[in-house]
């Protein structure tokens, strides 16, 4: 795993602009902490940090292929490609040879064996830039869900600025710094709109997409989809075809040179990683699977179940541990973590804007805290991440009246906690029907069955918006509290046959016992106890602790009255007024609007944004 950066530009030298290369490369240095170089040439620039997880001492990068002392290409990657070495042995057939064992140059071989195409081969999390000298052009490649982030600029000209993050972007003087009325629907929407991202004309690459840039202009394809088709097999063999998936998924996951581990919450999803690592690492002899869960000081003896919460973690994980044998750590935060400030603000600039859907704030603090413990003891981690939009764990897939035509899914379920602080920016911006538009243009891409509708029609239109818009948002949030730290977080939900598989697989194969998710649970019950298996869904912890609250709403006092913070446009000019007067006032707003506040304007502070909406 690693961070990218580069530049194309048809119009100057960039040889002129190392010191430029190098402050954007530089940028991605938490990403890459273990090395970091740039390859550059008079119209492309690729930077790279590395973190080191396969062949420690191959595999650096830039990696550039030769022949006869010319450059053929060169590689800028991130990611892990966990189908390498069969293709590996692939290429060394074709008369490929190799000077390291690692992903990367299969990567780079991959693509001067078989041309663009050859990215429909890669089973892996992935965005990488390869520039042809050949051809000058460049190719931006992203992996097929989102895993790993790719963000680009494109410039007159034909050139094109890109990054795994917009970080990077911005460390060059060329780069867009507005978020304008679109961004700013983005971040308050939540809905991952394809081609767009939160400042102006710097999008994602969307999953499953190539961008070409030459000197004739630039070219988006797509090279992946989720098909819809009849699903041939009963449900016996679905079930066992499921359990297939999982063990050669994490079989070919835990592959690492360096330490890895499971995140362990005790429910449905992460227990079922932990029990099919504990069996892998048991087979090839490398030990027991070390697991690391959250908790905060005193959450179980305060623990009040809730709608999304309605048992604690602690007991779940420590029944998981003693079943599989797991070499655990329980890392256990209090709020005197949770509010110091150098660990507040490593998580604005590791998170860039804010993800309101996937709970700003605390919920980021306390995920970047896990996720530094970890890195204590471990380089790479498995987690659970996709399970409950693929297989149907919430309740928007089984209550009709959470899948009316033209909404968001969770809009009707939960009110997002800003209507007075930035309700009049939401109005003005009219997101709701920003939300609506863009779940209408979500589905209206969706693959569909001939003859299928109602309630199998519908499940089927909730699969697919989870998958390609509400999980990247988790995603995103997944990678860059890791990445800032250096830990590569795996996804083996995410493989892409596990999704195709069970994307088409009928909806009542996946409620067959009046569950939820009901073909894993069916796939893995010799593998897990019973509590574990009808374990009701629990959302990720958050602090109870009204400390916390107490100190971001004076944080919010002091920024209001400074009088210049540059959020001030976004915020409700009668509740700004009333906590100038009142600072108790700030105790009527939600959390999630402080948060939200607070971390919007230290990232346009530290990137100098300007806002035009």
């Amino acid at each position: 795993m690693c961070g990218i950066a580069g530049w194309v530009d048809f119009t100057r030298d960039l040889r002129q602009e190392v010191a430029a290369v190098k402050a954007m490369t530089d940028t991605m240095a938490l990403r890459g902490p273990d090395a970091g170089d740039v390859w550059i040439t008079e119209h492309a620039a690729l930077g790279h940090r590395r973190l080191s997880i396969i062949d420690l001492e191959g595999g650096r990068q830039p990696m550039v292929a030769e022949e006869n002392g010319q450059v053929l290409a060169s590689l800028t990657y991130s990611g892990e490609v966990y189908n390498f070495q069969e293709l590996r042995e692939e290429l060394v057939g074709l008369g490929h040879r190799f000077r390291t064992r690692s992903d990367t140059e299969v990567v780079l071989r991959a693509y001067l064996q078989w041309g663009a195409d050859f990215v429909e081969r890669l089973n892996g999390m992935y965005a990488f830039a390869i520039w042809d000298a050949r051809s000058e052009e460049l190719l931006l490649v992203r992996d097929r869900v989102g895993i790993k982030p790719l963000y680009y600029q494109q410039l007159p000209g034909g050139g094109v600025l890109f990054g795994s993050e917009p970080k990077a972007i911005l460390a060059n003087r060329l780069a867009s710094r507005t978020v304008d009325a679109d961004g700013l629907r983005e971040i308050l929407a939540g809905t991952k709109a394809q081609g767009v991202g939160a400042i102006r004309d710097m999008p994602e690459l969307t999953p499953g997409y190539v961008l070409k840039v030459g000197r004739g202009g630039s070219t988006l394809s797509r090279y992946w989809k989720l098909e819809a088709h009849e699903h041939e097999d009963d449900l016996p063999t679905t079930i066992s075809t499921v359990r297939e998936l999982l063990e050669d998924i994490v079989t070919r996951q835990i592959v690492s040179d360096v330490p890895l581990c499971t995140m362990l919450s005790g429910g449905l999803d992460s227990s079922t990683l932990t029990a099919l690592a504990a069996i892998a690492k048991r087979q090839d002899g490398s030990g027991k699977v070390r697991s690391f869960a959250v908790d905060f000081a005193g959450y179980l003896d305060n623990f009040e179940p809730d709608l999304t919460h309605p048992t604690p973690d602690s007991p779940y994980v420590h029944e998981v541990v003693e079943h599989v044998g797991a070499d655990h750590n329980h890392i256990v935060l209090g709020n005197d973590d949770m509010i110091e400030a150098s660990v507040r603000r490593a998580v604005v600039r590791a998170m860039d804007w804010p993800v309101l859907i996937a709970g700003p704030g605390s919920m980021d603090i306390s995920l970047y805290l896990l996720f530094r413990a970890i890195r204590g003891q471990s380089t790479v981690a498995l987690t659970g991440e996709s399970a409950d939009e693929l297989f149907g764990g919430y309740p928007w897939f089984h209550h009709p009246e959470y899948g009316r035509p033209g909404t968001l899914p969770w809009t009707l379920a939960h009110n997002l906690g800003l209507p007075a602080l930035f309700g009049p920016l939401s109005a003005h911006l009219d997101v709701p029907s920003y939300q609506a538009d863009q779940y209408r243009q979500a589905v209206s891409g969706m693959p569909n069955l001939p003859g299928e509708s109602g309630r199998d029609k519908q499940f089927r239109e909730c699969t697919y918006f989870f998958l390609t818009r509400f999980m990247r948002t988790l995603l995103d949030r997944k990678d860059r509290l890791s990445m800032a730290l250096g830990l590569e977080v795996r996804v083996p939900f995410c493989d892409h046959r596990l999704q195709e598989y069970v994307f088409n697989a009928p909806r009542e194969f996946k409620t067959f016992d009046g569950q939820w998710k009901s073909l894993l649970r069916a796939a893995v019950k010799d593998l897990l106890p019973e509590s574990i298996l009808h374990r009701p869904k629990t959302g990720y912890p958050i602090s109870n602790d009204t400390a916390y609250d107490t100190y971001v709403q004076e944080q919010f006092g002091k920024l209001l009255a400074a009088g210049d913070a540059p959020v001030l446009p976004l915020l409700n000019p009668t509740v700004v007024e009333d906590v100038r007067r009142d600072q108790t006032a700030a105790g009527k707003l939600t959390r999630i609007e402080v948060d939200m506040a607070l971390h919007i304007n230290e990232w346009l502070s530290a990137y100098d944004l300007a806002l035009d909406f």
